[in-house]
């Protein structure tokens, strides 16, 4: 169940050593109790921050947060938090302690903490400390807080997150004191910086229990995403939809696999439609141009959450285009592969799949058909290297030059008329065929 790095057991054996206490903590012991192999390994031990410089004098040592009683010892290149045993003074802030205070017992530490889960403690050879019930909570897939959830979430607002994220992660339900807890204090989230928020939302739209976070918690979700939430609750009036926007979307977002950036398509693809919304005489809501409106909202959100420049525009192409046409047809997935490239194309693919799940109108058995034979017809066009940008074509710019076709834009005109009739298979891609193409585009657009 728990294997210790070698350099996690170094790292305690010597603390103990020179007669100090010292445990692996928090993450790496929820993971390993949950057969999950822990991404890092923190170690919390009796030792003071002075006792462990001197301790590790003869490895590479980071002063990572010495005031708050911790430094990182690396070996071989990998880090390994240390923390001296603390309780935490007043959170003025709402998210760090003013000051802490050093203590000699593990107990007084994991008081500290935030869930149960998250509060054990555990030595090579005294086996778990588990003070608050955490291993019992862990069999039964809850997250509790610590003490008083009113407090634990006061001290720090991003906790709020944290146990929504913990419980899309593991598939857990929330405790209900916890619960209520995270609904009373969601406002306290504003002083969260947009950074730390991102992280949590990105990995609590990736959790395998993701669904029921966002229909239970959405009130939480619109604290800190405040643009979304005019989606809940509101009906799409269309035979096309059985379910209002909120709830296609949720289901959305559980039917796409879970990568932060199609999780995040599917949460907004659809955020424009109570803003585009209008009914007809017939009663049957429309919501023509939503997708652009959608866009806009997720530029607006994602700039919020400032998330990284590559995923912003993806999201971004995604979101606008998330219903555009696609069949088997080789001219129009042609199209496709030149506007979106193939990693997106099969992103796209993933969320049109997403999109028809969530509208709950279609059996599994047909959605997946059509997808497939969609699939398929990709698969194959990929494989038979078609010709669908610039850099495919067998000609370049200079060899128009050289048939006399001009110069400057002229020669852009002109591969991309070339390019065009290509992915239309009206031209072969052949050097030949390509450059007679070119004369006569010159003879007939530049006379």
């Amino acid at each position: 169940m728990f294997d210790l790095p070698r350099a996690a057991a170094m790292i305690i054996k010597r603390l103990n050593a020179h007669g100090h206490q010292a445990y692996a903590v928090g993450g790496c012991v929820r993971d390993s109790l949950l057969g999950i192999r822990p991404n890092d390994w923190d170690i919390c031990t009796s030792a003071l921050p002075e006792e462990m410089q001197a301790i590790f004098r003869d490895q590479h040592v980071v002063e990572t947060g010495l005031k708050h009683g911790t430094l990182t010892v690396v070996i071989d290149h990998e880090p390994y938090e240390v923390t001296t045993f603390r309780v935490d003074g007043e959170y003025t802030d709402h998210r760090h302690p003013d000051a802490v205070t050093f203590v000699t017992d593990v107990r007084e530490d994991l008081a500290r903490r935030d869930f149960t889960v998250n509060a054990m403690a555990y030595h090579p050879e005294t086996g778990l400390v588990d003070a608050f019930g955490g291993q019992e909570d862990l069999v039964a897939g809850v997250i509790r807080c610590v003490g008083e959830p009113e407090r634990r979430f006061d001290e720090d607002a991003l906790r709020i997150l944290r146990a929504l994220r913990f419980a899309s992660t593991y598939g857990f339900s929330i405790e209900e004191h916890t619960a209520q807890a995270v609904h009373t204090l969601k406002a306290t989230l504003h002083g969260v910086a947009a950074e730390r928020i991102r992280v949590e939302l990105g990995k609590l739209l990736c959790g395998k229990g993701v669904g029921r976070i966002l229909r239970d918690y959405h009130d939480v979700i619109t604290t800190v995403l405040p643009q979304l939430a005019p989606m809940v609750g509101f009906e799409q009036h269309t035979p096309f939809h059985r379910y209002d926007v909120w709830e296609h979307t949720v289901r959305g977002v559980e039917a796409v696999p879970p990568s932060e950036v199609l999780r995040l398509t599917m949460l907004l693809h659809d955020s424009g439609k109570p803003a585009a919304f209008t009914m007809d005489d017939n009663g049957v809501g429309h919501a023509h141009g939503h997708q652009k409106i959608s866009r806009q909202i997720a530029e607006e959100v994602l700039t919020a959450l400032r998330v990284d420049n590559a995923t912003h525009d993806l999201v971004l192409t995604l979101v606008e285009c998330h219903d555009w046409p696609l069949s088997t047809e080789r001219t129009l997935l042609k199209r496709r592969l030149n506007k979106f490239g193939e990693e997106a194309l099969w992103q796209l693919i993933d969320v049109q799949r997403a999109d028809a799940m969530g509208k709950g109108t279609l059996t599994v058995e047909e959605i997946e058909s059509r997808i497939g034979t969609i699939r398929k017809a990709l698969q194959e066009l990929i494989d038979s290297k078609p010709c669908v940008t610039l850099k495919d074509l067998a000609v370049r710019g200079g060899d128009l030059i050289q048939v006399g076709v001009g110069k400057g834009k002229a020669i852009g005109q002109c591969l991309d008329y070339l390019l065009t009739e290509v992915m239309a298979e009206r031209l072969d891609n052949d050097r030949e065929t390509l450059l007679s193409a070119a004369k006569r585009w010159k003879l007939e657009e530049l006379g």
